[in-house]
C-alpha cells in the first residue's frame, strides 16, 4: 500500500522564530536579563503567539532564555565565571574546527572567506566597527562550517550565540587591536596552506586573548 506524501523539509514557524529571536540575542538587541514579551514579538514578526511561545520553550532548552515563574521569559543572565568558562570552550572548539576545515575546505571556501577578511580590515582601518564584527563573526562561522563536523557546528553555535555581543565589542587598547588583526592574516595563510596544527593554534591563542579583554573590562 503507497504511503501519502509527507514533505518534511519546510521550515515551521516556530523554527523561523526561533532563528530570529537568536539573532536578536547574538546581536545584542536582546540582552542578558532582558524580558522577552510573547506579544511584541508575535507582531513584529507577523505571526500568532502560538509559535512564538514554541520558539521560546526551544530557546530555554538551549539555555538562552529562562523562563521565571510569576514573571515569564527573559534573556539568561550569564555570570563572570560562566562567561569564562565558555569563553574557554568555545575557544577549543574554534581551534578544533580549524584544524579539522584544513583537511575539507575548499579553495572557493577560502577564496570567500579572504574577500570577507579584506572587507573586514577595510572596516576597521575605516572605523565602521559594527560592520568589523559582523564580518569578523561571518569568518569564524565560516571557518567552524568548513570542519563538516555537525556535532562540533551544534555545540558552537549553541554556546557562541549566548556571548556574541561580549566577544566582538569589547574595548581593545592599539596593541590588541594589531595583534588581532595580525592573528586574522595568519588565520587566512594557514587556511590557504592548510597547515591545520598552525592554524589551531592561531585560533587557540585568540580564544586565550579573547578572555583576557572580557575579562578586563
Amino acid at each position: 500500500m503507497s504511503r501519502p506524501r509527507q514533505p518534511i523539509n519546510r521550515r515551521y514557524l516556530h523554527d523561523e522564530a526561533a532563528m530570529r529571536m537568536r539573532d536578536m540575542i547574538s546581536s545584542g538587541a536582546l540582552k542578558p536579563g532582558d524580558k522577552v514579551n510573547e506579544s511584541e514579538l508575535a507582531e513584529s514578526f507577523g505571526i500568532s503567539r502560538t509559535p512564538v511561545r514554541e520558539a521560546i520553550k526551544m530557546l530555554a532548552a538551549e539555555d538562552l532564555l529562562e523562563i521565571l515563574p510569576n514573571y515569564g521569559p527573559r534573556v539568561r543572565l550569564i555570570n563572570e565565571a560562566e562567561l569564562k568558562n565558555m569563553l574557554e570552550v568555545i575557544a577549543v572548539l574554534e581551534a578544533t574546527a580549524g584544524e579539522q576545515a584544513c583537511d575539507t575546505i575548499t579553495e572557493a571556501e577560502v577564496d570567500a572567506i579572504e574577500v570577507v577578511h579584506d572587507a573586514m580590515i577595510r572596516d576597521w582601518s575605516n572605523g565602521n566597527f559594527p560592520s568589523y564584527f559582523t564580518r569578523n563573526r561571518q569568518i569564524h562561522d565560516a571557518i567552524v562550517a568548513a570542519s563538516r563536523n555537525e556535532t562540533l557546528q551544534r555545540l558552537y553555535v549553541s554556546l557562541s550565540g549566548r556571548i556574541q555581543v561580549a566577544r566582538y565589542s569589547s574595548e581593545k587598547t592599539p596593541e590588541q587591536w594589531q595583534k588581532v588583526l595580525h592573528e586574522h592574516v595568519e588565520m587566512v595563510r594557514c587556511l590557504r596552506n592548510r597547515d591545520g596544527a598552525a592554524l589551531f593554534s592561531v585560533l587557540r591563542e585568540q580564544g586565550r586573548s579573547q578572555e583576557k579583554v572580557i575579562a578586563a573590562t
